[in-house]
């Protein structure tokens, strides 16, 4: 029997409460009703979640607060697609992501994740990577994933199996036990090939009604980018950068504070140089996750390495033969 059972109370007008189980105690709120509503879109959770739909014992909660052994949290009424027109992820779609797997075990699945695609489903987006391997993986209920990518980075990410294991994780990730390195095209060159970049970053500030991430050494959480020179380019550097906090956005707040703006990003990127770049073919962000070191505590740790995209190699190509004001 599953640990989150429906309680046995009565339902009213299709409200519904689900007992939460041992395994699942220390869990953020949010997380655990992600992993109840699975065939809800994201947002969707966190709206019934911010309108204090959602009950734990009788009382709102915040998103971030830890579930218990036996809390009861209540779920509102809530209207679902049936099964058959819920969007399935296209034959070719998960071909491709089966094709892209770079390691996997009982207790974890790690993928090249494509630029384009997003990591969840949610407005607008009728699938995500974690709804296509879970398809491709129907026999492992509690999949998860272990951390994030933007939309339009590529690279490693990882996905837990077992509730177990994606605590063992989350925490490693939490307390900077995991080593994480980018490829990331920049505008200009640097004045030195090896710069650490040590600027705390506000994650809550919105413009216009969109999180927009900025550097506040007053206001905001630690962040530590440590960017190296590959190659020196036309106007521009292939930098690798090893991060040592993973906040949003950091990796590009950070390269346009220090006036080297990523390739392709148009929230926080260099307008003519992101022309440029155009015009040599790039369409996407320029931002790609290409290893990551996995500490499991039993053992030597997982270390994966995905090779930077044909898309990226080209512009590559492109920019050796061209001039800075191409």
């Amino acid at each position: 029997m599953s640990a989150e059972r429906i309680a046995e109370r009565p339902a009213t007008a299709g409200v519904q409460y689900v007992e939460v189980g041992a395994e699942r105690a220390g869990q953020r709120l949010d997380n655990f009703l992600l992993g109840q509503l699975k065939d809800l879109p994201r947002p969707h959770v966190y709206r019934i979640l911010r309108t204090g739909e959602v009950r734990v014992n009788g009382r709102r909660a915040k998103p971030d607060y830890r579930v218990q052994a036996g809390d009861q949290v209540r779920l509102p009424p809530l209207q679902r697609a049936p099964a058959s027109d819920r969007a399935a992820p296209p034959p070719g779609l998960m071909g491709e992501i089966a094709g892209r797997i770079l390691y996997e075990d009982d207790r974890l699945l790690a993928v090249n994740k494509p630029a384009g695609l997003a990591v969840h489903s949610g407005t607008g987006v009728a699938y995500g990577l974690v709804d296509v391997l879970r398809a491709l993986r129907p026999h492992c209920p509690d999949l998860n994933l272990v951390h994030r990518l933007d939309r339009e980075t590529s690279g490693c990410l990882v996905v837990a199996k077992t509730r177990a294991d994606l605590l063992l994780l989350n925490r490693a990730f939490a307390n900077r036990a995991c080593g994480k390195v980018y490829m990331a095209l920049t505008a200009g060159h640097w004045a030195q090939p090896h710069t650490v970049l040590r600027q705390a970053l506000d994650v809550a500030h919105r413009e216009q009604g969109e999180r927009t991430v900025r550097v506040d050494d007053a206001h905001g959480q630690a962040a530590v980018s440590r960017f190296q020179e590959v190659e020196r380019l036309p106007g521009a550097s292939l930098m690798r950068v090893a991060i040592d906090t993973g906040r949003t956005h950091q990796i590009r707040v950070h390269a346009s504070a220090a006036g080297h703006a990523l390739a392709g990003d148009d929230r926080y990127g260099d307008r003519d140089f992101n022309r440029r770049m155009a015009r040599l073919g790039l369409r996407r962000l320029a931002l790609h996750a290409a290893e990551l070191l996995l500490p499991l505590g039993d053992g030597k740790p997982l270390r994966f390495k995905a090779p930077l995209p044909a898309d990226l190699t080209q512009i590559l190509a492109a920019l050796r033969t061209s001039t800075p004001d191409a």
